[in-house]
């Protein structure tokens, strides 16, 4: 394991942390002119020093250049851009290109696996993938079929590769990994077919698992301590995990890893979040469900659990808790404070502090919310950081086989893995949300290895008494838990979100827009109609001292998931299908990469 580097650097953040022991991911995260991991930097910021392009003259934007990945269905994720060379990923069957900057796009070479096809029907909500990241000389992907897989970035070759799952158990992936240290930190899908689910560390160098720590189950298992992990203060305590289950229901329990990962350096801590138990019928499993629904701190050396703490005990709405975590420091009423900010589908956007969980701010981000009314916040009380959870929108106590309607959000959040965006220089955070609720039908369903264990009937529609869109984009003040400022869009925004220094906040629309908008007010600076719905994640780098922005277009994903996979009953596609029906009449498939700068 290499020393860590006594280096202080900017990551993003108000504050100085050193540098990483992994010194060439390092250097190219400090570095603006390239973007080296999904994220943009450990902390999550997904923020760009760049200020070539800037509030005043966005609007002269064009776009310099195209590349057709040659797929159409959901293009999640981004590029990558080391040194001349772009890195470009696609949808099953997860195509990797290595594009020549100096030649517009020229493919350098091109990595397509032999996935059996048997994969796709078993993913949830699309065929997506968030993207490679590179560490080493070596480009690093996760296959849906749950390989992992290491390519010489110069030649594409395959270095080594690692199966962490079986999609015929339904284990698959759709989540980048994150290069951290000599790790590779690597997540895992299937939450909708009862999987068991975890996090995994394997050897950066070698391909070797390292440890894995699961979501569920006994406490050696899921590598906590009962007295050391805590839980808002206290320590979890012995069998945590089992004493919230049924039986043996743990074993099929789902808390799935799909999300984002975070790192700081200074805790040797990464953060992430779980997602939702299984089944969907939350009559079926009484009880809290732990470590469901949780956002997690561990040591990225052992894997072991620093903290815990469950947003939604006994989901009763899919509420997944996977969404990233945004790591910054900003003061907190009056005190300098290591923060963790992280807006859940819940529909909650939370405050903790990062180094021992404390609950710090937790208020609605869609002001449609209603199924909590809110989240106790009296240290005193014994429902402290619980929801309070309002019966009519209670799946649970409507009972089995009851429709319980107008619940807000619907099951895809709030805000699903599409990821917001933090700027020092605002002090605020830029979040692509969904305007969405839903009628909600629980039924009995039983398990059986490989097929799907959903057991509840969905209808997702507009928020109601509203602007009749699905969508907002905010601006969200962490440190007060308000909205700054917030644009209405007739969609959700399925698109990660990307703010620069320039002052100015990229983002992209379901109908295909690339838009700009001031980082202070929200007003629209430039908009650009791509080719096809954007769910791809807003980046930007700089080739022979010019500035250049890019995007996946490529409608799909679950928002999209009925023009992805040609569905057109409006239930399918866990009632996404019937939600977004309208969006057919504004954009088709595709699978474009678009680069835009401005004009010489």
């Amino acid at each position: 394991m290499r020393a860590i580097s006594l280096t202080a650097l900017m990551v993003g953040m108000v504050g100085v942390t050193p540098a990483m022991a992994n010194d060439e991911v390092q250097k190219l995260i400090q570095d603006p002119n390239q973007w080296a991991i999904q994220t943009g930097d450990y902390a999550n910021t997904r923020h760009s020093k760049l200020d070539q392009i800037n509030a005043s003259n966005v609007g002269k934007l064009q776009a310099a250049w195209t590349f057709s990945t040659g797929v159409l269905r959901g293009h999640e994720g981004s590029p990558l851009v080391i040194g001349d060379v772009m890195y470009v990923h696609t949808p099953f069957p997860n195509i990797v290109y290595a594009l020549d900057l100096n030649e517009e796009g020229k493919i350098l070479w091109k990595y397509e696996p032999k996935q059996d096809p048997n994969v796709i029907p078993v993913m949830c909500c699309d065929t997506v993938n968030r993207g490679v990241a590179y560490s080493d000389g070596k480009i690093f992907l996760h296959q849906a079929d749950t390989t992992l897989v290491a390519l010489d970035a110069k030649t594409g070759k395959v270095v080594w590769s690692a199966v962490n799952g079986d999609p015929k158990k339904g284990e698959t992936n759709t989540a980048t990994v994150l290069p951290v240290k000599d790790k590779i930190i690597v997540g895992i899908s299937g939450g909708e077919y009862g999987v068991r689910c975890h996090v995994t560390a394997y050897d950066a160098k070698t391909g070797k698992q390292v440890w894995r720590a699961y979501s569920t189950g006994p406490d050696n298992e899921m590598l906590v301590d009962p007295e050391k992990t805590t839980s808002l203060g206290k320590p979890i305590g012995k069998d945590s995990s089992l004493k919230t289950w049924q039986g043996d229901q743990w074993k099929t329990g789902g808390g799935c890893t799909w999300g984002w990962f975070s790192y700081d350096p200074q805790q040797n801590a990464m953060f992430y979040g779980t997602g939702n138990p299984s089944t969907w019928n939350p009559t079926q499993r009484p009880g809290d469900n732990k470590w469901s629904m949780t956002i997690f701190s561990r040591d990225i050396d052992t894997g072991m659990a620093k903290w815990a703490y469950q947003m939604t005990p006994h989901d009763e709405w899919d509420y997944d808790g996977v969404n990233e975590m945004i790591l910054v420091d900003q003061e907190f009423k009056g005190q300098p404070r290591k923060m963790l900010v992280h807006f859940d589908r819940n529909g909650f956007g939370y405050t903790l502090d990062r180094t021992n969980g404390e609950l710090l701010v937790a208020e609605k981000f869609d002001p449609a919310v209603n199924w909590a009314s809110k989240v106790d916040m009296d240290k005193n009380s014994p429902t402290y950081g619980r929801p309070m959870v309002q019966a009519q929108y209670s799946t649970a106590q409507q009972g089995e086989d009851v429709n319980t309607k107008g619940v807000c959000p619907a099951a895809l959040g709030s805000k699903d893995q599409q990821p917001a965006s933090f700027s020092p220089k605002t002090g605020l955070f830029y979040v692509p949300t969904n305007h969405v609720c839903m009628d909600y039908e629980p039924f009995k369903v039983s398990y059986t290895p490989g097929q799907p264990y959903v057991g509840a009937t969905l209808a997702m529609y507009p928020a109601p008494n509203s602007h009749g869109g699905m969508g907002n984009f905010i601006a969200w003040d962490a440190r007060e838990g308000k909205i700054a400022w917030s644009n209405k869009e007739p969609f959700s925004v399925w698109s990660g979100a990307l703010s620069t220094a320039g002052d100015i906040v990229f983002y992209g629309t379901l109908e295909g827009y690339l838009k700009a908008v001031d980082a202070k007010t929200g007003k629209e600076l430039y908009k650009f109609k791509t080719p096809s719905g954007i769910i791809g994640n807003v980046m930007t780098y700089t080739h022979k001292g010019k500035q250049y922005v890019a995007v996946l277009s490529g409608v799909g994903g679950w928002a999209g998931i009925g023009l992805a996979a040609g569905l057109t009953d409006p239930s399918a596609g866990l009632g996404a299908v019937g939600g977004y029906s309208a969006l057919s009449s504004y954009t088709a498939l595709g699978g474009q990469l678009t680069v835009f700068t401005l004009p010489n």
